[in-house]
């Protein structure tokens, strides 16, 4: 194609050609309309937040409407998610650094940290004596950088397996400027984790056998580390959150409470978990993909858990 192209017109080519190659979203859109608008303002270095009927009719010269259709080559191509194309990811309105290390931020906890419209606040469960939050399977350290911008109160620390991913997360932790309150710890699980918190915050990988094997592409470009629930054996994705809560207790103060998201995972989760009581909290993915715990039910419900299936804490 050759010639002047309009910004409008430029990303209705871009979402048809997306949408007819049935491309899989997810990583920060959930249409091809708006992952053809991220993609062509990104190309074109123009603000994404752009008011897009007032700069309609804007001209793309032909050299950069060829670099935009390059790009749309490649996310077809290749199948990875947007994020991975561009490098950046927005959580909540703040940004992050993302690559193949890690997933593309997209957690449920996010809403709830931030107190947004679509979710149910946790505050009510917090308090003054909220000082010291973890961040477990931390990833690319969003969920701690959020926590910490929130509360400017709080120390995090942000801990993952992954030595990657905490390469990425000290890269976004230095880009929002909390080094001195963000302390990233390299863990498998609990094992290397000592302290107490009032606040842990965790996204693990749940997802469970069989949806792991029927995932889309793009979800299979990010690390299997970071969605396989199932790594110890198990089909139903909750091998993470069994060791996570048959240890938490030891890691948690009087009055602390544990979030926890698990997707689509509910129905999986209560035939684990069938006698602990938790309160299921709102979100955009509506009142199944994220609960909370406190302590004390926790404690009451300890005997029933089911065994750590991962490895024991030392």
């Amino acid at each position: 194609m050759t010639g002047t192209i309009t910004l409008a017109a430029l990303i209705d080519e871009a979402e048809r050609r997306l949408d007819a190659a049935g491309v899989a979203f997810g990583h920060g859109t959930t249409n091809a309309r708006d992952e053809a608008a991220w993609l062509v303002l990104w190309r074109l270095g123009r603000p994404l937040d752009l008011d897009l009927h007032a700069h309609a009719a804007d001209p793309v010269a032909p050299g950069d409407a060829e670099a935009v259709r390059a790009l749309i080559d490649a996310r077809i191509r290749t199948r990875k998610p947007a994020a991975y194309l561009t490098g950046e990811a927005w959580l909540q309105g703040v940004p992050f650094h993302v690559d193949e290390r890690v997933i593309v931020p997209r957690s449920f906890i996010a809403e709830l940290i931030a107190a947004a419209p679509q979710a149910d606040p946790i505050d009510p469960w917090l308090g003054a004596h909220t000082r010291r939050v973890l961040d477990l399977c931390t990833g690319n350290g969003s969920l701690a950088v959020l926590a910490a911008l929130a509360w400017p109160e709080v120390t995090v620390d942000a801990s993952d397996l992954s030595a990657d991913a905490l390469a990425v997360a000290a890269r976004n932790v230095a880009r929002h400027g909390l080094q001195d309150r963000i302390r990233l710890l390299q863990s498998d699980g609990w094992t290397a984790l000592h302290d107490r918190y009032d606040l842990i915050l965790c996204n693990p990988p749940y997802v469970c056998r069989a949806r792991m094997d029927a995932l889309p592409a793009e979800y299979r470009a990010e690390p299997a580390l970071a969605l396989d629930g199932g790594p110890d054996g198990g089909d139903d994705g909750m091998d993470f959150v069994r060791h996570l809560l048959a240890h938490a207790l030891d890691h948690m103060n009087p009055d602390a409470v544990l979030v926890l998201e698990i997707g689509h995972e509910r129905a999986h989760f209560e035939r684990a978990f069938p006698t602990l009581p938790v309160v299921w909290l709102h979100t955009s993915g509506g009142d199944d993909a994220a609960l909370l715990i406190t302590r004390d039910a926790l404690a009451a419900a300890q005997a029933d858990l089911p065994p750590d299936p991962h490895r024991p804490t030392p």
